[in-house]
């Protein structure tokens, strides 16, 4: 079987898989009934565009590898709608007014309205685990897997409920977590993969046990990243229009955009430096339509939603962006250095992200982007660069090719390459190429 390495959207699954059927009979209260062929549920929210990223990865990886398991992507948010209080008073969702936020940088704050959410969550967790208890009995699977923070205990209850014995397993999709209730949870049968030590070193913390820590050299992306890239970084700056020898930042703040964007922009247009800037808008086409409307003296390429980053990073010297973990990821893969801020606005579970890009030496960490340039003047200093490239080409993240050795093992089926536990001294890399 042969199947395509462009992104695999969940309503495509039907057209790669093997088999169809559905369990039909009645599935009694606290028994859940499974097809022969093994069944993967991955639940995941729109919170910010890194969960549905990493869903996507994972269920496109299982795939290309022709392993024989039906992956089910499973949103969040349509299981639990019934118990949105926002939307009941905004007719927003949550995850739509989250992106909202942060969109228009409206996140100073923002571990204060996290206790809010989680103290929330704490008073619908009898009625959110019955939600999710009918959603597992009428539709079972093997393992369910979830790469969203916050519900971790509601998820892991209502599955034990009902599909007792079968792993639960959370991969974690940030650098580090942000204790407490955020992505670990005390709860012994919580299988976590964790892409960093300081998350692993958590998750021993809380009391997790070596046979359920499972590490992985990295956050986990999707797999199109990890494509030998052949494209001319000159050809691809002549393409967007830019100068084909001029230093390029490419300016990422994930899939809906910042205004903060057009800020840096003005700033570094003012201060006339060699450099010349990609500017990845995301679903924000009100930022798109504002920096394309002005005249900058600066060469500046403008795009909007796009599935080929990695693509567009092969044009750029390095990443000027928010501190998330998917771009800085993204960025190390692409062998990127960063540029990023870290202040009282930048969430909460991202500060340790920019204590790694410093401990690791991958790039400059500002105090707020109102010192952009000064950011840029060192990026454009050779020295500084080349240091940065260098210990940025000393990351091997191949974590989207590792986890499928781990849930192989959590499954019980022969691993083509077994995953090891955190009690061996390190992981073993699952070569990109298979």
């Amino acid at each position: 079987m042969n199947v395509p390495t462009e992104l695999i959207e969940h309503k495509l699954l039907a057209a790669i898989s093997t088999w169809h059927g559905e369990c039909l009979a009645a599935i009694p209260k606290n028994q859940c009934n499974i097809p022969l062929m093994k069944k993967v549920h991955i639940l995941f929210h729109d919170a910010g565009g890194g969960h549905r990223n990493a869903a996507v990865a994972l269920q496109t990886v299982i795939a290309q590898q022709q392993r024989p398991w039906q992956v089910d992507l499973v949103q969040f948010q349509e299981l639990t709608d019934k118990l949105d209080v926002l939307r009941r008073l905004t007719g927003i969702r949550i995850q739509e007014q989250y992106n909202t936020l942060l969109q228009n940088g409206w996140t100073l704050g923002a571990t204060t309205l996290l206790r809010i959410l989680q103290a929330t969550i704490k008073t619908f967790h009898g009625p959110m685990v019955k939600l999710l208890e009918d959603a597992w009995r009428k539709d079972p699977a093997d393992m369910l897997i979830s790469v969203i923070p916050h519900f971790n205990r509601e998820i892991y209850e209502s599955w034990h409920n009902v599909c007792p014995g079968r792993p639960f397993v959370t991969i974690i999709t940030d650098l580090a977590d942000f204790p407490p209730h955020f992505w670990i949870e005390p709860i012994k049968d919580q299988y976590v993969i964790a892409g960093t030590q300081r998350a692993v070193e958590q998750a021993r913390a809380i009391g997790h046990d070596n046979t359920h820590i499972f590490p992985t050299s990295g956050m986990i992306l999707r797999p199109d990243f990890y494509i030998p890239e052949n494209h001319d970084p000159v050809a691809l700056r002549k393409e967007l229009g830019l100068k084909p020898n001029l230093t390029t930042a490419i300016v990422l703040f994930g899939g809906h955009g910042s205004k903060v964007m057009y800020e840096i922009t003005e700033r570094l247009d003012d201060a006339n430096l060699p450099v010349q800037l990609i500017l990845i808008c995301g679903r924000n086409e009100q930022l798109a339509a504002k920096l394309k409307s002005r005249q900058w003296k600066m060469p500046v390429a403008v795009l909007g939603f796009t599935k080929e980053i990695h693509k567009w990073m092969r044009a750029a010297d390095f990443l000027i962006g928010k501190p998330g973990p998917g771009s800085i990821a993204e960025a190390m893969v692409r062998k990127l250095p960063v540029l990023i801020e870290c202040n009282a606005w930048t969430l909460p579970q991202e500060r340790y992200n920019t204590v790694w890009v410093q401990e690791q030496q991958v790039g400059i960490v500002l105090s707020n982007f109102k010192n952009v340039v000064d950011g840029v003047n060192q990026m454009l200093n050779p020295t500084t660069l080349s240091k940065f490239r260098h210990n940025v080409a000393a990351q091997n993240n191949q974590a989207v090719f590792e986890i499928p050795e781990i849930l192989d093992k959590l499954l019980g089926e022969p691993s083509r390459n077994s995953a090891r536990p955190i009690n061996s001294q390190q992981t073993d890399p699952v070569a990109a190429a298979r």
